[in-house]
């Protein structure tokens, strides 16, 4: 566009026209509107934005986002919680119940002497057993530890040395 059909473009945008509405029957005129190019567009451009945003809203704030794929309803969540919490415990009751088996069958297979056996000292076995891990640091890890700090503070130093030079 060369400069001269810009400015007619800009000046057609604020040329005022009437928009009149009669009942064509009477000629009686029911409403009219002056509008420029201009204000059409921004009132178009605004209920557009206005629009979207108000659909934004309905899908996000009601039931209706379920039908989204990706998005699960708050019920299916709140279940999904809660059996995962039952499972767990039934993972746990699962545990203490094949220790008491194993302790049993030791005793049936003659290992363990039936004064000894007490299913309340099976379960607390189970509870130390879980305890008594060893949670110290082998040699390996140590030694990765120190190689790994190592090869850091080289980074580290090299990096500090590269950006020195840098700015010289």
């Amino acid at each position: 566009m060369t400069k001269k059909n810009k400015k007619n473009f800009r000046k057609k945008l604020f040329i005022k026209n009437r928009l009149v509405i009669l009942n064509e029957d009477t000629f009686e005129e029911i409403f009219s509107f002056r509008l420029t190019l201009m204000n059409v567009f921004v009132t178009f451009t605004l209920g557009g934005i206005f629009l979207i945003l108000v659909t934004t809203f309905i899908i996000a704030f009601t039931p209706l986002r379920e039908f989204i794929p990706g998005y699960s309803s708050t019920e299916l969540k709140r279940n999904a919680t809660r059996l995962a919490i039952k499972s767990d415990s039934l993972e746990t009751a699962l545990k203490h119940n094949e220790i008491y088996i194993k302790g049993i069958q030791k005793v049936l297979k003659g290992e363990l002497e039936y004064s000894k056996f007490n299913k309340d000292s099976i379960l607390t076995e189970s509870v130390e057993d879980a305890l008594d891990l060893n949670m110290k640091a082998s040699e390996a890890e140590i030694k990765l530890r120190e190689d790994v700090a190592e090869t850091e503070k080289e980074t580290k130093t090299k990096s500090k040395d590269k950006k020195k030079s840098d700015k010289k």
